[in-house]
């Protein structure tokens, strides 16, 4: 099974990469697919948002934080209206 999960990119300051990553794998594990990047000092998000479509279409669970940030970014409106 596969998740959308943050990984640390940050030593001091704590930036983190959205990824696709398979659930057996540790959070600083090999990932498939970066899929954008979350910055909580400075408030910024990038979000590939085809690949992000294509693996939730493919079954992929987002974790808590990873959820409560697509859904800032309105992402969950964009896939209803793609349907």
């Amino acid at each position: 099974m596969v998740k959308l999960r943050l990984k640390r990119c940050g030593r001091k300051q704590a930036i983190y990469r959205i990824v696709a990553i398979d659930v057996r794998s540790r959070r600083e594990g090999r990932d498939l697919l970066k899929v954008g990047f979350y910055d909580p000092i400075q408030n910024q998000t990038y979000l590939n948002v085809p690949a992000i479509l294509y693996f939730l279409e493919k079954g992929a669970q987002p974790t808590g934080t990873v959820h409560d940030i697509l859904r800032k970014a309105e992402l969950f409106k964009v896939k209803e209206r793609t349907l």
